[in-house]
């Protein structure tokens, strides 16, 4: 389960501009950006790093890799993540399914979502064209204040899930960009102090990706192993 669990709080998120008018309310004048994006938001492909940190043991397992996100229409959400290095990963996020494919082993693994897909939607959605209308139904939003992550400007909202019902995350911390309004990084807080932490970088905002690009394109005869199905 380890091993492909943070695909579940996936991940990820984006996009605005706009600055702060005189007098604006800070939180307003990131509502305000997040709404902007959202009303334009296609698609877009960066670099990636992922670190999950286990408290107990007090061990990082950081990963780099790419990022590919694509709307092709309202609420729906096509992802690609291509986890690089020793232990090879390539995710795909396409209708109810999450597939992920370990080259070195050769093996498909295959979630059917079912009802958690509305869970796993949520989580997908931050940032990646979602409306500040639709995050504060989903959370209750406070102002963290300015922080600077990868050499950038940005300002870190705090979300706290309005239902905790079979959701693993607790908390969830979002790093906006003060020039343009995407999310650089996002916190997802865990049970027992573990959390994992996602850093975006060379973000290319984009709707021009092949839908071809959000399948997995594997070997004949990989054997293929169902892990959950939809219920």
């Amino acid at each position: 389960m380890r091993r492909y669990r943070f695909f579940f709080v996936l991940m990820g998120t984006l996009l605005a501009t706009g600055a702060r008018a005189p007098g604006q309310d800070p939180l307003a004048a990131v509502f305000a950006r997040i709404d902007a994006a959202a009303s334009r938001f296609k698609g877009l492909t960066a670099n990636l790093q992922k670190v999950h940190h286990e408290e107990v043991i007090h061990e990082d397992d950081m990963e780099t890799g790419t990022i590919k996100v694509k709307r092709p229409r309202p609420k729906e959400l096509l992802v690609r993540v291509d986890i690089q290095g020793t232990n090879p990963k390539q995710l795909v996020v396409n209708g109810n399914k999450l597939q992920v494919y370990y080259p070195h082993s050769g093996e498909l693994q295959e979630v059917e979502l079912g009802k958690r897909k509305p869970l796993v939607d949520q989580y997908m959605a931050l940032g990646f064209g979602e409306s500040s209308s639709d995050l504060r139904t989903s959370y209750t939003v406070q102002l963290g204040g300015p922080e600077t992550v990868a050499g950038e400007a940005t300002t870190r909202l705090e979300l706290i899930p309005r239902s905790v019902e079979g959701q693993e995350v607790k908390r969830i911390d979002l790093w906006i960009s003060d020039k343009f309004g995407y999310v650089v990084q996002q916190k997802l807080y865990q049970p027992a102090r573990n959390y994992t932490l996602f850093t975006y970088t060379n973000i290319v905002l984009t709707g021009a990706i092949s839908d071809s690009v959000f399948h997995l394109d594997v070997p004949k005869g990989t054997k293929k192993e169902v892990l959950l199905k939809g219920k």
